[in-house]
């Protein structure tokens, strides 16, 4: 479930890494145990997350505004 707008400039740059550890571990999750990942996306879900993981998901469910 993602909720947020992601990492801020402000917060450096090991905060904007973060988002490309998850991304690349949520890859080696799906490629290695061929799960499904739905990913929800609960307003306001915004910027780097939306660029990173929320839009990896096998299934995309957004609420109205979660852009």
């Amino acid at each position: 479930v993602c909720a947020s707008g992601g990492a801020r400039m402000q917060e450096g740059s090991f905060s904007l890494m973060q988002m490309a550890k998850i991304a690349s571990a949520l890859y080696i999750h799906q490629k290695d145990k061929k799960l499904l990942y739905i990913s929800i996306l609960t307003s306001p879900t915004t910027g780097g997350v939306t660029a990173s993981f929320g839009m990896l998901g096998d299934i995309i469910i957004a609420e109205p505004k979660a852009y």
